[in-house]
C-alpha cells in the first residue's frame, strides 16, 4: 500500500527540527475541484495578504468524489484526486517559494466504511479477525455471531434477496462489492451469507444492531484504534515521513473526543512528529479547560469564536429577544423554549435512537464487570438498572468528556448522580448510579474490563454531546441563531469585555499559539452572517414588529420556530437566492427532527416548508426584511469589522477560512464548501482591515507570539463599556466598537476617552493619523469604527 516516492523536497527545504508556530494560518478546502494545483495557483495572492501557512483540509487518499476529504480510506497515500503526492510536493515547494509553509488537517478516529475503496478494510471482510488489519479496526468480534454487520441494504434481506448476487470472488449490491471467502462463491445466497465475517443488513439496523464503533452515528465511517502502537505507525507513517522531509510544517488534528486514549495519542504524536506545532479540535464548553497535560499547542479555536461573537452580543437585549421569540413561536419548554431543557430532551433521544447501539455495548460492558467484580457492591444489578443508570449520567454531562488527564469528578459531579438517581422509580434500584459513577471514576479496579468500560463512556459521552447538542438542540433552540455555533451556549451566548479580557489574558499565559477561528468549513453560519444576526439583540422589539408584519405575508410556515429561524436566515444571509436558503432550511428541519428527520422522512411537511420559504423569506416578504437590513448595514458593518480585527490581533495564531478576508456570507455545510475563485472579486473595507492586521503581525512577530503580552485598556466616559481596546506586547493597539446601534440610541461617544499608553502611535488602517496620550473615542472611530494602531515611539524618542 505504500506508494512509490517522488523526487523529495529540495534540501534548501529543510525540516524543522523544533515547533514553530505559523503567525497567521489560511483554510483551503480541498476536493477535486479544487486541487493541489489550484492551491498552488491561488499561493501568490495568499502569501500577498500576510499569513504564514496554508491550512489545508485532509490530504490523504478518500473516497471518490469526496468534497472534505475526512472519509479516508488509505492513510498511507496522498490522494489521487487532488494531484498525488507530487501535486502535494509542488504545492508546497510554490508555498516555500513565496515564504509559506503548510499545516495538514489529519483524521486518526476513523476511516471509510466503504470495502471498494478501502483496502485494509477489505481484508478484514474477507480473512476475518485473523487479517493482520483487523487490529486497525474497532470491532466487537464477540457480537453479531462474529459477523461485522454492514447497514447498506434498503430494505430487510428478504426483500432484496434478488438485488444481491456472487460475481466470481466479490458479492454485489447495487454499487457496493464486497469480498467473498475462499470456495463460498457458489453457495446459495442465504448460505453464502452465514458463510462470511460480515453480513450486510437493512440499514436501519444500524441504530440498534452494529457492532463496531461509528464517527458519532454515522455508519459510513469507522473507529480507528490508534491507541494500538502498530495501527499509530501504519496510520501516521506517510504524514509523519512528510513532516521530516520538510513538506508540511504542522498538524490540525480533528476530533480527538472520539479516540479511546486522547492523551496518550498526543503524547505519542508529539514525540513521532518532533514537537511540531499541533492543534486539535476540541470543542470546549463554555467554562471548560483544555487539559494541561496535553502537549499541544492548543484548540483550533472554537473557543475563541465564542468569546468573540459574545463581545458582540448585547446581554439585556438577548433575554428581551428570548421573550419575543417565545412568543412568536410558542415552543415547549424541552422542544425549544428553554436552552437546558432543550438539550436535554435532545440527549435523551440520541441515547434511545440514534447511538442506542453504543449504549446497548456500554451496558454490556458494565453488566459483565458487575457479574464477574468480587466487590459486593457491584453485583446484583440488571441490565435495564445499568442502562437506565447510564443514560441518566450520559444526558447529564456538560462537557463532551472526561479525560484520564482530569479528575473526571469534575465531569461526573455527585450533583448529576443524585438526579439520576430520582429518575429511578424505585429507590432501591437507584444504586445502580453510584455502580456507573465509581466504574467511570475506576473505583474498581484497572483490568482491561475496566479500562474499556471508561474508554468507552467517554467516547459515548462524545458522540452524544456532538449529537444532541451541535445536531440537534441547536435546531430546536432558536432565539437568535448567531448563537448556535459550534462551542456556543445558546442559554447565555453574550460575553462582557470583562469576560472576554480575562480570557485573552488566560489564554496568552496558558495556550499562546493556539489556533483562532471565526468561520470553518463546519461553521453553520459564517463570521459576517452571525455579526449581522448579533445586532438584532440591540433591536430585539424591532425585530418582532417586522415579524408580525411579515408573518402573514405569502404562504404560511408550518410552524412557529421555523417560521423564527427562516427570517432571521435571510436577515443575516442578505439578499438571498433561494436555492441556498432551502437548502439550509430542509438541512435545519431534519436536524431538528420534531417534524421530519434524515431517516423517517415526512413529505408534506418538507414540501410546506418548500412554499413557505419560496413565497416568504425568499419571495416577496423578503424583501421587508432586506429593507430593515439595509437600515441596519452601519451596525452590521461595526460587528463585522470588529470581529475581524479582535480575531486577528487577540492571542492565538489566526486562521482565516478561504474567501473570509472579503465580504463572505454562507450558511452550513455544503454552502460553506463551496470552491473559492482567488482572489476573491471586489476589495473592501473588512479587506483592507484584513491585509493591514496581517502586514503587522508580519513587522512585529514578537508582538503576538508566544513570548508576547496582553493588556486590556479600558476607555473612560460615559459610553466607555462601547469601547473594547487592548494593547499587545506595548506595541499594537487594537480598538473596536461593541454594541453601535445602542451606541447611537444613546447619543454616541459624548466625549468618551482612550489613554493610550505612552509614545506616538501610527494609525495602521489610516495611514497618515498619528495619536498620543488622551485620544476621544470620536475621533480614533472617525473613519471606521474599529482602529489599529502601532507605537513609533516613546515620547523621548518622538521629543
Amino acid at each position: 500500500m505504500t506508494p512509490e516516492r517522488p523526487d523529495p523536497v529540495p534540501t534548501s527545504l529543510p525540516a524543522q527540527t523544533a515547533p514553530q508556530a505559523p503567525l497567521a494560518t489560511y483554510r483551503l478546502q480541498l476536493q477535486p475541484e479544487f486541487p493541489f494545483g489550484a492551491a498552488a495557483a491561488a499561493v501568490p495572492y495568499l502569501a500577498s495578504l500576510g499569513v504564514t501557512h496554508l491550512h489545508l483540509s485532509p490530504v490523504l487518499e478518500a473516497v471518490p468524489g469526496s468534497l472534505h476529504g475526512y472519509d479516508v480510506v488509505d492513510p498511507e497515500r496522498v490522494r489521487e484526486e487532488l494531484g498525488g503526492e507530487e501535486g502535494l510536493r509542488a504545492l508546497a515547494r510554490t508555498a516555500r517559494e513565496h515564504g509559506l509553509g503548510l499545516v495538514v488537517d489529519i483524521v486518526p478516529n476513523h476511516m471509510a466504511m466503504s470495502p471498494r475503496h478501502n483496502r485494509a478494510l477489505w481484508e478484514v471482510l474477507r480473512e476475518g479477525p485473523k487479517s493482520p488489519y483487523a487490529r486497525w479496526f474497532d470491532i466487537d468480534w464477540q457480537a453479531q455471531g462474529g459477523q461485522v454487520l454492514l447497514p447498506v441494504l434498503g430494505a430487510p434481506v428478504g426483500e432484496v434477496l434478488d438485488d444481491l448476487r456472487a460475481d466470481g470472488d466479490v458479492l454485489r449490491y447495487h454499487d457496493h462489492v464486497f469480498p467473498l471467502r475462499d470456495g463460498t462463491g457458489d453457495l446459495p445466497l442465504p448460505q453464502l451469507l452465514d458463510a462470511q465475517w460480515y453480513r450486510p443488513v437493512w440499514w436501519r439496523l444500524a441504530r440498534t444492531e452494529l457492532n463496531y464503533r461509528r464517527f458519532f452515528s454515522i455508519s459510513e465511517l469507522i473507529g480507528v484504534r490508534v491507541e494500538d502502537p502498530e495501527v499509530f505507525e501504519a496510520t501516521h507513517a506517510t504524514v509523519l515521513r512528510l513532516l521530516r522531509e520538510g513538506v508540511i510544517d504542522g498538524l490540525r488534528v480533528d476530533h480527538p473526543d472520539g479516540l479511546a486514549d486522547p492523551d496518550g495519542y498526543l503524547r505519542r504524536l508529539h514525540e513521532a512528529s518532533g514537537g511540531r506545532w499541533t492543534v486539535v479540535e476540541k470543542i470546549l464548553a463554555d467554562g471548560e479547560r483544555l487539559p494541561a497535560a496535553w502537549p499541544v499547542a492548543g484548540t483550533t479555536g472554537y473557543d475563541a469564536l465564542r468569546h468573540i461573537d459574545g463581545l458582540f452580543t448585547d446581554p439585556t437585549g438577548y433575554g428581551e429577544l428570548l421573550g419575543r421569540y417565545r412568543g412568536f413561536a410558542a415552543p415547549q419548554p424541552d422542544r425549544g423554549g428553554d436552552w437546558a431543557a432543550t438539550v436535554r430532551r435532545a440527549a435523551y433521544k440520541v441515547l434511545t435512537h440514534e447511538l442506542a447501539t453504543e449504549t446497548d455495548r456500554l451496558t454490556r460492558v458494565a453488566h459483565r464487570l458487575c457479574v464477574a467484580s468480587p466487590y459486593a457492591a457491584l453485583r446484583d444489578r440488571a441490565p435495564w438498572a445499568l442502562r437506565t443508570a447510564l443514560r441518566e449520567l450520559l444526558v447529564r454531562l456538560e462537557v463532551y468528556r472526561p479525560y484520564a488527564s482530569v479528575d473526571a469528578a469534575s465531569v461526573v459531579t455527585e450533583e448529576a448522580a443524585a438526579e439520576a438517581r430520582r429518575a429511578f422509580a424505585v429507590p432501591e434500584e437507584a444504586g445502580a448510579v453510584d455502580v456507573v459513577r465509581d466504574l467511570v471514576l475506576g473505583r474498581f479496579g484497572d483490568g482491561p474490563d475496566h479500562v474499556e468500560f471508561r474508554t468507552r463512556f467517554a467516547q459515548t459521552a462524545s458522540a452524544l454531546r456532538a449529537k444532541s447538542v451541535e445536531d440537534t438542540a441547536f435546531y430546536r433552540y432558536v432565539p437568535l441563531l448567531s448563537a448556535t455555533e459550534v462551542g456556543g451556549n445558546p442559554g447565555s451566548p453574550a460575553v462582557s469585555p470583562e469576560l472576554f479580557h480575562a480570557y485573552c489574558a488566560r489564554v496568552q499565559r496558558d495556550w499562546p499559539t493556539t489556533g483562532t477561528v471565526v468561520s470553518t468549513h463546519d461553521t453553520k453560519r459564517s463570521a459576517d452572517v452571525r455579526a449581522a444576526l448579533a445586532v438584532l439583540t440591540e433591536c430585539p422589539e424591532r425585530w418582532a414588529d417586522l415579524l408580525a408584519e411579515v408573518a402573514g405575508a405569502g404562504e404560511g410556515a408550518p410552524d412557529g420556530q421555523l417560521a423564527w429561524a427562516a427570517w432571521q436566515t435571510v436577515f443575516g444571509l442578505g439578499p438571498a437566492d433561494g436555492e441556498r436558503v432551502g437548502q439550509a432550511l430542509l438541512k435545519h428541519v431534519r436536524e431538528a427532527g420534531m417534524y421530519t428527520s434524515w431517516t423517517e422522512q415526512e413529505p408534506a411537511y418538507e414540501e410546506a416548508v418548500a412554499r413557505f420559504v419560496a413565497k416568504g423569506p425568499c419571495g416577496a416578504p423578503g424583501e421587508r426584511v432586506a429593507a430593515f437590513r439595509a437600515g441596519l448595514e452601519p451596525h452590521i458593518r461595526a460587528n463585522v469589522l470588529g470581529t475581524a480585527l479582535t480575531h486577528l490581533t487577540m492571542p492565538g495564531v489566526p486562521d482565516l477560512y478561504q474567501g473570509t478576508e472579503g465580504e463572505y456570507r454562507a450558511l452550513v455545510d455544503p454552502d460553506n464548501r463551496r470552491p473559492v475563485d482567488f482572489p476573491p472579486a471586489g476589495p473592501g473595507d473588512k479587506d483592507a482591515v484584513t491585509r493591514a492586521a496581517l502586514a503587522v503581525r508580519a513587522r512585529r512577530p514578537d508582538a503576538f507570539g508566544d513570548t508576547a503580552t496582553y493588556e486590556a485598556l479600558p476607555a473612560d466616559g460615559p459610553a466607555a463599556a462601547h469601547c473594547v481596546a487592548f494593547v499587545r506586547s506595548g506595541q499594537v493597539l487594537t480598538a473596536v466598537t461593541r454594541l453601535s446601534l445602542r451606541l447611537a440610541e444613546s447619543d454616541g461617544w459624548r466625549g468618551t476617552t482612550l489613554a493610550l499608553p505612552p509614545g506616538r502611535w501610527a494609525d495602521a488602517l489610516c495611514p497618515g493619523r498619528e495619536f498620543e496620550g488622551h485620544v476621544r473615542v470620536e475621533d480614533l472611530f472617525a473613519d471606521l469604527p474599529v482602529a489599529l494602531l502601532e507605537r513609533t515611539g516613546t515620547p523621548t524618542e518622538t521629543g
